[in-house]
């Protein structure tokens, strides 16, 4: 007999974990996530967060105290740019501020925060709508059969194993996801091509700084590349060394054989260009640069999500993103089909949508790691072509049998949200209200949106949420008919000539839903 039953476990509670617990308590379903570390997150990682997943913490009533957190830990809206050194020459400003053009798209902006300001909002908000956050255990083992799953958590500090009875396992446990391992789900895209470091320091950089408000310094020395970010205060930050380069030009991408001390101020110093500054080392971590995917990102009632699922290059500041957006997509699923509001084939929705989803943000990083910083890792004919960091961000674009895709719709994996189309698949666009956003009429169940007052009373009488919506604008972007928007903001189907019926919603629904 297991000594507990959870609807969900949720193996890792650091960034994605949490965030799907809270996506989860928010639709009324229950979890308990499991943190083999003894609190939430101690390494600044993670700084730039998009305007999608703020759109999703908006959703959650947490945008407003997110973006105070960032500003107590950053300067807001700063320039990514590259130098030869901190000090020296500026190179190339990839963004003078990093909402530059994009404050249209969406309600919420881009903002920088680490995840330790903000690992504990969400612990916070998750706890306070139901979830459990235990830490110092980990999942240890687990056995699927047809009704669900048999785990074995483990204190790390002592005390007996648990067995823990499940409808559902998500594995948010990491790059070497032990999840992933026992599901046997090998990697498929680019292997390791940097052996890099990260490395945590005090020194003081105001002047080096100056009066340039930087949110991310890429370095481009004689002898290393790699990148910068900084406290608010400029008296600590890190910085990340890909390769290292010698008087010849010879590149060295296994930076883990010279990690000392002396070599780590060194390597500082270089990248400040200020070789006699005072520099105090606070750690330094390993990690492989990589940009993989799984083959798949379930197996039954086990799921992965984020770097257990895809882990990419922070080039672009993708990853973490991705991760919370793979809770989101995941957790109105769950809701639905553990009410028996959905067939169980909803879930298998979860991989024909994310999977390609986050292939294409780690090609994407990828693509940007080799231009930005290894020109000589790969040739051109092998890349990824570049496509706009807004369009990565909010631009992605669902084909599943979730969505009622329309006839000539060109099966494209990503559209322009500056140019939206509102087509099946893709994210609803921004448009302002007198009450705010389009984005805000999305809630916990589906919604439709319409200029058509007949729509207006179809909707009602098929029970569906419905919003007339008369701002100015709506009808060239949306259509004259209705619009079935999902639970995690995505257009499900749009009406095409269809009488405004109740029956033709309610019909819509049901193959959404897989009920059928």
């Amino acid at each position: 007999m297991p000594d507990r039953d959870v609807q969900v476990l949720i193996a890792g509670g650091s960034l994605v974990g949490l965030s799907t617990a809270l996506f989860l308590a928010d639709h009324g379903v229950p979890s308990l996530v499991v943190e083999r570390h003894r609190g939430t997150a101690i390494h600044p990682r993670a700084a730039l967060v998009s305007q999608r997943t703020i759109e999703l913490y908006r959703g959650v009533g947490l945008e407003d105290a997110i973006i105070e957190a960032s500003e107590r830990e950053f300067v807001q809206n700063g320039a990514i740019v590259s130098v030869e050194s901190l000090g020296g020459k500026e190179l190339e400003y990839y963004f003078r501020h990093i909402n530059d053009g994009v404050e249209t798209l969406s309600p919420s902006p881009r903002i920088f925060i680490t995840q330790i300001g903000l690992e504990p909002i969400l612990l916070d908000r998750a706890r306070e709508l139901g979830a459990r956050v235990e830490y110092g255990k980990e999942l240890v083992s687990f056995e699927s059969d047809g009704d669900g799953v048999t785990a074995t958590v483990r204190p790390r500090d002592g005390g007996d194993d648990e067995t823990i009875r499940t409808d559902y396992l998500i594995g948010a446990d990491g790059v070497r996801s032990p999840v992933r391992q026992a599901l046997g789900i090998p990697l498929r895209g680019r292997p390791s091509f940097s052996q890099s470091i990260t490395i945590y320091f005090r020194a003081d950089v105001r002047d080096l700084i100056g009066d340039r408000s930087l949110s991310v310094i890429y370095v481009f020395h004689p002898n290393l590349q790699g990148f910068f970010r900084f406290s608010k205060a400029s008296d600590a930050g890190f910085l990340v060394v890909n390769s290292t380069l010698d008087t010849a030009g010879g590149r060295n991408r296994n930076i883990w054989d010279a990690t000392a001390e002396d070599d780590c101020v060194e390597y500082v110093r270089l990248a400040l260009g200020a070789p006699d500054l005072d520099v105090e080392i606070e750690d330094v971590q390993r990690w492989n640069a990589s940009a993989e995917w799984a083959e798949r990102f379930q197996s039954g009632s086990v799921f992965l999500a984020g770097d257990s699922a895809h882990v990419m290059p922070p080039t672009g500041g993708f990853g973490g993103n991705t991760g919370v957006q793979d809770g989101h997509n995941l957790a109105w699923k769950l809701a639905y089909v553990s009410r028996g509001e959905a067939g169980a084939a909803l879930l298998d929705t979860y991989d024909t949508e994310r999977r390609p989803a986050g292939e294409f943000a780690a090609e994407q990083a990828y693509t940007r790691y080799v231009v930005r910083l290894d020109p000589e890792l790969d040739s051109k004919e092998n890349l990824q072509p570049y496509v706009p960091e807004h369009v990565v961000e909010l631009g992605y674009r669902y084909h599943s049998p979730a969505i009622i895709g329309e006839p000539g719709d060109d099966g494209s994996t990503f559209e322009d949200p500056a140019t939206p189309t509102a087509r099946p698949g893709s994210r609803l666009p921004h448009l302002e209200l007198e009450s705010g956003s389009t984005l805000d009429l999305v809630g916990r169940s589906f919604v439709v949106l319409t200029v058509d007052e007949s729509w207006h009373r179809a909707a009602a009488a098929s029970s569906v949420v419905s919003h007339l919506v008369t701002s100015p604008g709506f009808r060239e972007v949306y259509g004259p008919g209705a619009v079935l928007i999902r639970p995690d903001g995505f257009i499900a189907w749009r009406s095409q000539g269809e009488d405004a019926e109740p029956c033709v919603l309610d019909a819509a629904l049901t193959r959404v839903l897989a009920r059928g």
